[in-house]
């Protein structure tokens, strides 16, 4: 038997009943783990944010993990939690002010452990055809609400970086008609795409792994507000033609990393219009604000492009990873990842099945953790989520003036870059005292060319206690 009782130490069993336990078993260890999970989750609401764990007694214990001889279950579940608990930052800790790394949602977590009991195999709807369709009819009412034309295409990802290669595979695809078949070598110049110098600075990554190079890149300089600048990206794509490169993709910013800036999408899209570009707009985590009917309007111009990110697994709190990517040219993104063997069922048959669609082949059930966040808390519950994180990060910004800081920037995206004054020392320097603290978790980064202190809401959970508790750790005051 698999079951722990308060005091009484596990058996042990047999390597076969280990991988296939009988239903007693199976249910003994899913009270452990769920009591197990609660109990260690409560405790870091109200622990530390950074790990406190001595990695070298860490390391001793996992050497011991050799796997000659099977453990039971629960006493290495139990291991796993207590290490997490302590070795890990702590996004679940409402006074995480961190990256965008929310704290899951309950009904996202609930998605994993049924995708994961029944483990569809997402590639084809031959195989899946449950899993196929809920996962398309979640794209389409993303893209819906987000403006695009319906019906639009798309896909769940692993993240913001494989849907945003998808992207540039699509534009490519979309300009070069041989590049499915030569790739670069059929194209009549180098490809070259731009985005701003305040972009995620994957998509150097993301120009590498699709073979035209990093170089392929071109940063455009922001206006002096963190924003694409519009005639600097002009001028960029004229001299590209003039040297004989081939432009083939414009990528605007809904939510820039380090401060939360909107490029100009409306006239990046007019601009990719003129010059027969493709249009992308990179909301991984801004895009979460068409949840919101106040917050919709700063996205004005994103219905216009030809292919979006949002990334489930940010602002709306599913768990890792989540990302979507939609397109309302459904026909490139066939082009771009046509394929047919023997074993799948015809192609004509179901232009949605993933593996014709993405990168991927064999893939999870990622797009559960979307539909059982939106059915249960509905559009209306995902805008105050998303609002509430807004207000508590302007709340955040009055205080800190109130204080002596300077808010550089708009925090309309939940998304706070302040300037300490000076008797606090400079931004990189604070923001290593507060997260050795533990009391809160902020990160520094530079916008504009000035050095910040980065305070983002990432965590549905947190109160006002939990804002000034940061507040009074960036100013240097104790707590209680």
């Amino acid at each position: 038997m698999l079951d722990v009782e308060a005091g009484t130490q596990p058996a042990v069993p047999s390597p076969v009943e280990a991988l296939f336990p009988n239903r007693s078993d199976k249910e003994s260890v899913d009270r452990f783990l769920t009591q197990t999970l609660t109990d260690a989750l409560e405790r870091v609401q109200a622990g530390a944010t950074n790990p406190t764990i001595e990695m070298d007694a860490f390391k001793v214990e996992l050497a011991a993990y050799d796997f000659a001889e099977p453990r039971s279950l629960n006493e290495v579940c139990g291991w796993t939690i207590k290490s997490l608990e302590h070795g890990i930052v702590q996004m679940g800790n409402p006074r995480y002010f961190g990256l965008f790394n929310p704290g899951s949602n309950f009904p996202a977590q609930c998605a994993d452990r049924i995708s994961g009991a029944f483990n569809p195999q997402l590639a084809s709807s031959s195989s899946s055809p449950v899993p196929v369709a809920i996962e398309d009819h979640v794209i389409q009412q993303v893209a819906k609400r987000a403006g695009l034309l319906v019906p639009a295409s798309g896909h769940f990802a692993t993240g913001g970086s494989e849907a945003n290669a998808t992207a540039l595979i699509c534009a490519l695809t979309h300009l070069i008609p041989e590049f499915s078949e030569l790739g670069v070598r059929g194209a009549r110049g180098q490809p070259v795409f731009y985005t701003s110098a305040e972009c995620h600075i994957a998509w150097l990554k993301v120009a590498h792994q699709t073979g035209i190079g990093r170089n392929a890149l071109r940063l455009i300089k922001t206006d002096g507000q963190g924003r694409l600048d519009i005639v600097a990206l002009e001028a960029a794509i004229a001299e590209d033609r003039a040297r004989g490169e081939l432009p083939v993709m414009i990528v605007a910013t809904a939510g820039t990393t380090g401060a939360g800036r909107i490029d100009p999408l409306a006239a990046c899209a007019r601009l990719a219009e003129r010059e027969h570009l493709w249009f992308h707009v990179d909301a991984a985590w801004g895009g979460a604000a068409i949840a919101s009917k106040r917050l919709r309007p700063l996205l004005a111009g994103m219905e216009l492009a030809d292919s979006i990110t949002i990334d489930a697994h940010k602002w709306f709190a599913t768990t890792m990873g989540c990302a979507m990517f939609i397109t309302t040219n459904n026909s490139v993104l066939n082009r771009a990842f046509h394929s047919s063997t023997s074993f799948m069922a015809p192609a004509a048959q179901s232009l949605v099945d993933p593996y014709l669609n993405s990168i991927q082949w064999s893939r999870r059930f990622i797009g559960l953790r979307m539909f059982l966040t939106l059915s249960a808390a509905g559009w209306e519950g995902l805008a105050r989520h998303v609002e509430r994180a807004v207000d508590l990060t302007r709340y955040i910004g009055d205080q800190l003036i109130a204080h002596g800081w300077k808010v550089v920037n708009d925090p309309s995206l939940a998304v706070l870059a302040a300037l300490p004054p000076p008797h606090l020392g400079d931004a990189r320097s604070l923001v290593r005292k507060v997260v050795a603290s533990g009391h809160a978790w902020v990160a520094p980064t530079t916008t504009e060319g000035v050095d910040v202190v980065r305070i983002c809401v990432t965590n549905g959970e947190t109160t006002i206690a939990d804002a000034n508790a940061l507040v009074n750790a960036l100013n240097g005051i104790s707590p209680g």
